[in-house]
């Protein structure tokens, strides 16, 4: 990132921070929290991700020379001494946020933001835009990835994805969770994630016959000759002449890796292809399936006994095209008013739009013996239950009569400390042991949350205090509502 992303931004942002100069409540202290309201695909789970790019735009987040003559070009009208504000712009809040990888649910902060509200308004599109795309495309991914299994898989979407950043980013958080290898060699270049790639129908289609297709590119690159064997007739050309080429490779002392199927039955073509294969005494030579995968297609092709060891999965997973957002949202939950930290709540007339008021912490609730995880208890951040090890109420906050308590746990604080007044406090991680961590998340929790149909919904609890203050707020919303109508009545 070379280039300025300050104004990578909605206006109304610019609007609302203008408007905060203009009645000088620039500096008043807030509290935002980002969060999802409803679980992507269907899945019992979402993996989070975005967080090295929410952190690369905050390191070099700063207002240009160009961006201010932009500014003073808008039809509002901008001071000259706002725009002189924006200049001498750097964000000293506070950021915490999960750790890439880990299994997130509704309804529970996944990064928080503190600090002036000149800085922590600016930056709500930027991280929205990050956390929604690259958490959407991890999700998907580790979806794709339980169904595979032992597979391997290979992030193929770059064509296909909505632009360049789209693809190397989403390229990575397919790597987060699971994927093993891309073919966006800018993303294996930038993130060492490990790069694979074959050849085109193209390639064969440049040459007088299928079987100089393949013999020129075995001799170009001997030691990784995976052939596409579906441009004519996979069977009774494809097949055939790759196997051919397997055995000159092997007087050379060589051998074939593998042999891609791009089209057709995917499942009838690579059992007879396995067949073909080892009737040639091929028993390693490795089957890659492509062509507009996802996690229901494979599904399908395993129950249908597809020989298949490695998929290439493109459009459907860079594009979550069952899922084109995530819809994550970015909330006031506190302000100070007269010097105090206070609570503020949204109220809607959909309710599941109504916020939880106050700063909040997210708490991972662990079986002790069986290692795995219980619920995920949102308390406020000024509670103190969990640090002691005290006996917690877990409930349903839309059916409180389901509950139990927990007295023996272990917790795992979710949020992190990643900014504290300005200055990056995290150590950030390499690529590597997020995905392992990942994988460390995954085994966290029992099959039945995992699962891709119908999981069992893991449990969001809210601590008792949480609860009662969004029921607190709400209720005297009500009565100053009321005490209005009753006061226009009067008149």
């Amino acid at each position: 990132m070379n280039h300025s992303m300050a104004l990578h931004t909605d206006k109304y942002q610019i609007n609302m921070m203008y408007a905060h100069w203009k009645n000088d409540t620039h500096n008043q202290h807030t509290v935002f929290e980002a969060f999802f309201r409803k679980m992507p695909f269907g899945n019992g789970y979402a993996v989070f991700a975005g967080l090295e790019r929410i952190i690369e735009y905050m390191e070099q987040l700063r207002f240009t020379d160009d961006d201010i003559a932009y500014l003073g070009e808008q039809e509002e009208q901008y001071d000259a001494a706002f725009l002189e504000e924006l200049r001498n712009f750097r964000f000293n809040g506070h950021i915490d946020a999960v750790k890439e990888g880990t299994l997130v649910f509704a309804n529970e902060p996944l990064v928080r933001v503190e600090g002036r509200v000149f800085e922590t308004q600016l930056i709500e599109t930027a991280l929205l835009n990050f956390m929604n795309f690259q958490t959407l495309i991890a999700t998907k991914a580790s979806r794709i990835k339980r169904v595979a299994k032992h597979d391997i898989l290979m992030e193929f979407g770059t064509r296909r994805a909505q632009e360049a950043d789209a693809s190397l980013w989403g390229a990575r958080a397919a790597y987060i969770a699971g994927f093993h290898a891309t073919s966006n060699m800018l993303a294996g270049k930038r993130f060492s994630i490990p790069t694979k790639g074959t050849h085109a129908h193209a390639w064969v289609q440049s040459f007088t016959s299928e079987q100089q297709a393949f013999e020129s590119f075995a001799n170009a690159l001997p030691d990784q000759v995976t052939l596409l064997v579906d441009t004519y007739d996979t069977l009774h050309s494809g097949i055939p002449n790759a196997i051919q080429i397997a055995k000159q490779l092997s007087e050379k002392g060589k051998k074939l890796q593998g042999i891609r199927l791009d089209s057709g039955d995917l499942a009838y073509l690579s059992i007879e292809a396995r067949k073909m294969l080892d009737e040639a005494g091929l028993y390693d030579v490795r089957i890659v399936a492509s062509n507009d995968l996802d996690e229901y297609t494979i599904a399908d092709l395993k129950e249908q006994g597809a020989r298949v060891d490695s998929w290439g999965v493109g459009t459907q997973l860079i594009t979550a095209a069952d899922q084109p957002s995530l819809g994550g949202v970015y909330k006031l939950v506190a302000r100070e008013i007269n010097g105090r930290l206070e609570p503020t709540i949204k109220i809607s007339a959909n309710p599941e739009k109504v916020t939880a008021p106050g700063k909040k912490d997210v708490y991972r609730i662990i079986h002790p013996k069986k290692q795995k995880a219980i619920a995920d208890y949102v308390c406020l951040a000024s509670e103190s239950d969990v640090e002691r090890k005290q006996k917690l109420k877990l409930f349903d906050p839309l059916h409180p009569y389901i509950h139990k308590y927990v007295d023996q746990y272990e917790a795992e604080k979710l949020l992190k400390p990643i900014y504290r007044s300005g200055q990056l406090v995290y150590e950030r991680p390499l690529l590597e042991e997020i995905r392992a961590y990942h994988e460390q998340q995954i085994n966290l929790f029992w099959p039945e949350h995992l699962r891709k149909k119908n999981p069992e919904p893991f449990h969001v609890d809210y601590s008792t205090k949480a609860w009662q203050l969004k029921r607190d707020m709400i209720e005297m919303y009500v009565q100053e509502k009321e005490k209005l109508r009753l006061m226009r009545q009067e008149e």
